[in-house]
């Protein structure tokens, strides 16, 4: 039976994306790849974070305890777990759920999008000042479509500026939706909307993450 490397599993609302607001349930996985500088989950990507061994059954039954019907996959990088495949196979075939994998640009997903009834996809695309843009598997553009969701995590202009450029290069409009995501405390968001008005970014939605206007920024679990 494959086993996962899981931090945390909690209940909370979506911060961000099209289900923000929404309750849904939470499985941290342990290991990222990628070492961003704004990342706000340091603690559980290294290799030595803490984390507690779950089988693909355990996953499951702890889901369909809780009665949550979103299920948000995050890390760390989820997609890096041996036998991510097998278990979202597993979540595809429970009809009571709706899964979204936050993703962090750098992993192929084609062939987790082979998966009949496939999860959703938030893939961050890493800009200038995250440090990690030279990572982007760009081949990923191609293959998102309607059910899945674009985030350029924005520190400054230089950031805004290659967001769109990458929107506009890759003809994401109307593909997929697209959300700009400011680095908590480090841009102005009168800035980021006046950078929409200039461009005309019709299609484009601006997000804040309400978790860290809920609940202090620091917080874990929620």
């Amino acid at each position: 039976m494959p086993r996962y490397k899981v931090v945390e599993i909690f209940e909370s609302i979506n911060g961000e994306g099209k289900k923000a607001g929404q309750l849904a349930l939470f499985i941290r996985f342990q290991y990222c790849n990628l070492d961003c500088s704004y990342c706000d989950t340091k603690w559980a990507n290294t290799k030595k974070s803490p984390f507690n061994w779950m089988s693909l059954e355990e996953i499951l039954e702890t889901a369909r305890q809780k009665g949550i019907r979103n299920i948000t996959l995050t890390g760390g990088e989820p997609l890096l777990q041996s036998d991510i495949f097998a278990l979202l196979e597993a979540f595809s075939k429970e009809e009571m759920f709706e899964v979204e994998i936050e993703t962090n640009g750098s992993i192929p997903l084609k062939k987790f999008q082979s998966i009949e009834n496939p999860p959703s996809f938030t893939l961050d695309y890493k800009l200038p000042q995250s440090n990690m843009e030279e990572y982007m598997c760009l081949e990923n553009f191609s293959s998102v479509n309607a059910k899945d969701t674009v985030k350029f995590v924005v520190s400054d202009l230089q950031d805004l500026e290659r967001a769109r450029e990458i929107i506009n290069k890759y003809s994401l409009l109307g593909k997929c939706s697209l959300y700009l995501s400011p680095v908590f405390g480090k841009i102005s968001l009168p800035s980021i909307v006046d950078f929409m008005k200039e461009h005309h970014l019709n299609g484009v939605n601006m997000q804040l993450q309400l978790h860290k206007f809920i609940w202090d920024p620091e917080t874990k679990g929620v």
